[in-house]
């Protein structure tokens, strides 16, 4: 499950957005902070994501992960930012960030939700594309369940490649194309359990972590790090894992 990858309305977007896509996450926009709605999974998986976006990027940068600010003076661009899961709490410990979203519902969404909890946050209704193009430089760009849902993965990892100041680093989620994930992230997820709308997800664009590997390659970059998000369905909780890459995996970039 995602956020939509970051169109400021042009009539023509960038190759890197499917309409589609943006059309079926502008529709549920408005239920990005219901714990019990269609972005449940989002909200029980985001301890794991923010986990290993700290851990990985204290490392890179050198900080202290146990400092309650420890990203501070970091600027960081949340490309398919939906409603601003991950921007709110990276702002709380200390980073500068820039909410970029395709769909102007979720940034309506995402914005109101900031002013509520008193925090200044950059929320945009803009491509990755479309940044890039402007000359915007980051520290550290999150990609978090967004790959699979862009028409044009080649153009969306470039542009994301030129968004990156020297000795940046890219985080990134997404679902591997198992036998596993159909089972669980389609038939269970969508289906059998009505976690998430039928058609939130197209197992044909799920990437197997190889293949994740190789696009970044082209687009130069190094992949550094991946990992397993597993699910435990007992306690309903999600941790990391060396090993288990069968559905839910993330990975840590730098530009090459």
């Amino acid at each position: 499950m995602a956020a939509s990858p970051a169109n400021s309305g042009q009539s023509s977007p960038p190759r890197s957005v499917d309409p589609e896509e943006i059309a079926n996450f502008s529709a549920m926009a408005a239920t990005w902070w219901d714990p019990d709605g269609p972005f449940r999974p989002l909200h029980k998986m985001n301890p794991v994501r923010l986990e290993f976006i700290k851990a990985s990027l204290c490392r890179h940068f050198d900080r202290d992960v146990t400092a309650t600010d420890a990203l501070k003076g970091l600027r960081i661009l949340d490309i398919g930012c939906g409603g601003g899961l991950l921007c709110e709490p990276l702002t709380r410990l200390g980073a500068t960030m820039v909410g970029a979203d395709a769909s102007e519902k979720n940034i309506g969404t995402a914005r109101a939700h900031a002013a509520d909890s008193g925090l200044d946050i950059d929320y945009r209704h803009i491509t990755a594309e479309e940044l890039a193009e402007a000359g915007e430089k980051f520290d550290a760009i999150l990609n978090m369940e967004v790959i699979e849902h862009v028409a044009d993965i080649p153009s969306f990892l470039t542009a994301c490649h030129n968004l990156l100041k020297d000795g940046g680093c890219m985080t990134l989620s997404t679902l591997n194309r198992t036998a596993k994930s159909w089972l669980m992230a389609i038939a269970g997820a969508e289906y059998i359990l009505r976690w998430l709308p039928v058609g939130t997800h197209d197992w044909q664009k799920f990437l197997k972590p190889s293949e994740l590997s190789r696009s970044l390659r082209d687009s130069g970059f190094k992949t550094l790090d991946i990992k397993g998000m597993v699910f435990h369905p007992i306690s309903g909780i999600w941790s990391l894992d060396d090993h288990d890459f069968s559905v839910n995996y993330v990975a840590l970039a730098e530009k090459a």
